[in-house]
Parts: C-alpha cells; structure tokens; sequence
C-alpha cells in the first residue's frame, strides 16, 4: 500500500467498483486516501442485471458481491479503514452510481478507466464518463497498474471556469502537501498566443499571491495530446482538470479534451466538477 500525505480535506469517499482488474488502480488508491485522510470508504459494486436474470441466479448475484467486496473488506480492517459496503442491483450502471452519491455526498469518487467490458481504446469506459458527466462530485480517475501519489501534479488550463476550478483545487492540494506544480496552457493555434500568455501570467500571478510555487509550461497544439506528453516527460503522478474546457457545451457529459486526456494519461486523473 502507497503511504500518502492527505491532500486536502476528505471526509468520505465513494469507491465505484465491479472487481475487474482494471478497476485495481482504483481500489488501491481509494484505500490509501481513505487511510491518509482518516476518510471513511464507502466501497459500491453495481451488479447491471435485469429482473428475470436475477430471479433465476440469485446465488450467482450474491457469490459476485462476495468475490468483488471481500478482498476489500480484508484490506479495509488491516489498514484500519472505516468501510461501508453498498451493492445496486440495477439497468444502467452510471444511474445507480449518481444516485448513491447523491445519497453519500462524498468528497470525491473513485473510479477505474474501463469496467469489464472496457475495451483497449483511447477513450475511457462509458459508466465512467457518464458518472462524471451526470454527477456534481469530484471524480478521481485511476488506470489499471497506476499509483496515485501527489508528489507531481499537473493542472492543465484554459481559462473557463471549470479549470479555474481545477487551478484552485490544484493549489490546495500543493499547499497541504507540499508537492511540485506543474500548470500547461495550450495555444492551438499562433494567433492564442497572447491569450495562452496572459492566462499563464494570471496563474503565476495567484500561484504567488497564495505562496504556492508554481511551474508553468505553454505549448502548441492539440491540447490533450500536450497534457499527456508533458505529464510523461516530467513524471507528473497526477492531472488535475475541469470536466469541460472553453466551449463547454452543456449537451456534452464532458468536454473532448478532458475525456481524451483521462483515456491517454498514464496516471491518475482528477476531474473538478464544483466551480
């Protein structure tokens, strides 16, 4: 298990899991948190079944929860993590995980890339996307074999409200834990430079007035592709950003550039939903 310095203030944490191993990441990194912060876990397997499966197999519903939660109830009690276990029986996925959220009120969600029937695509899974899309908590996106650690972040900005929510989030977190800030602002094309620029000196400008020493990088391009290849080449652990970008167009669950950056990112990604 991952020692970590709790990031800020979490009192509850919601853990969306169905025991793939592609959700491990995510189960490692909600138990760290949960342990650092003193926050209780609220661990959540949603079983997507219609009502004639489940009055034929209620063993085999029943045998799913236990092979899912178990091994995190056992992790749970040797870490000392207060764990409360919910299971959903439902149609859609994503529905029940809002509505237990909404129950909940956690500080953040945790959630893996893809589910079980994820696909190896630069795209993230559908229950994931429509969980952050629909739901007004924070969502804390963890792959497979990544850990999370705050050592390195990264806050990726363009200067709409929704990353001026992750840029503050960012901020907070550097300051309680004392980590490295790295912030990338993307022109996608020449005539944003000035834009970019003084958006990059209007972050350097609160980074200071709050204390936070700040790192900030300015580049061209295709904005995710950017995030991703900057948080490779500095080792970033973790990508903090707004659900939607400029544009931020309310028909979309989320921008294009955050869902492209949480498909290809190497590490943890936090998605900032209050602003």
């Amino acid at each position: 298990m991952v020692e970590l310095t709790c990031p800020g203030k979490l009192e509850s944490i919601l853990l969306c899991t169905d025991g793939s191993p592609a959700s491990q990441g995510a189960v490692n990194a909600a138990l760290a948190l949960a342990r650092a912060c003193g926050a209780k876990l609220f661990a959540l397997i949603v079983i997507e079944v219609n009502p004639e499966f489940e009055a034929q197999a209620p063993d085999l519903i029943i045998q799913v929860e236990k092979e899912v939660l178990a091994p995190i109830q056992a992790e749970a009690a040797g870490l000392g993590v207060l764990l409360e276990t919910r299971t959903r029986r439902c149609l859609v996925a994503s529905s029940a995980i809002v509505q237990e959220a909404d129950d909940i009120k956690p500080d953040m969600i945790v959630m893996g890339r893809h589910g079980r029937s994820g696909l190896a695509r630069l795209m993230m899974g559908s229950v994931t996307a429509r969980v952050i899309g629909h739901s007004p908590y924070n969502v804390l996106v963890v792959p497979r074999e990544a850990a999370l650690s705050f050592n390195r972040l990264l806050v990726a900005s363009d200067g709409s409200s929704y990353s001026d929510a992750a840029f503050r989030e960012a901020l907070a977190m550097t300051k309680e834990g004392g980590g490295h800030l790295l912030a990338v602002v993307v022109a996608r094309e020449e005539a944003e430079f000035p834009m970019t620029l003084e958006l990059t000196d209007r972050l350097q400008h609160e980074a200071n007035r709050q204390g936070v020493p700040l790192e900030t990088v300015m580049l061209q391009g295709q904005a995710d592709d950017a995030i991703v290849q900057t948080a490779v080449k500095n080792q970033v652990n973790l990508i903090i950003m707004g659900s939607h970008g400029r544009t931020g167009l309310t028909r979309l669950l989320m921008g294009s550039v955050t869902e492209r950056t949480i498909g290809q990112a190497p590490c943890p990604v936090l998605v900032v939903k209050r602003f």
